[in-house]
């Protein structure tokens, strides 16, 4: 169970286990939510509720690979068209 109250991330596979893309998501998050393993992303869920809702990790990554959830109104950023 996830320690996150308000925020939840969603990572597709084929980034979660791209070392290069846990590196550069790493980088752009200023609340350190993403750690870059040898084996890909790790989302440190105590970061989760730090999560300023900035979209940097959502622009970082291939379109639509990255979902943030507001778990208190269930709206997913991006928004879907």
């Amino acid at each position: 169970m996830s320690e996150a109250l308000f925020i939840a991330i969603e990572v597709d596979d084929p980034v979660a286990s791209d070392p290069g893309m846990a590196a550069k998501l790493e980088e752009v998050c200023p609340v350190d939510i993403f750690r870059a393993t040898d084996h890909g992303v790790e989302i440190r869920e105590e970061n989760l509720d730090e999560c300023v809702l900035c979209e940097l990790c959502i622009n970082a990554a291939p379109a639509g690979t990255i979902r943030v959830i507001k778990l208190y109104s269930g709206e997913k950023l991006p928004a879907s068209a």
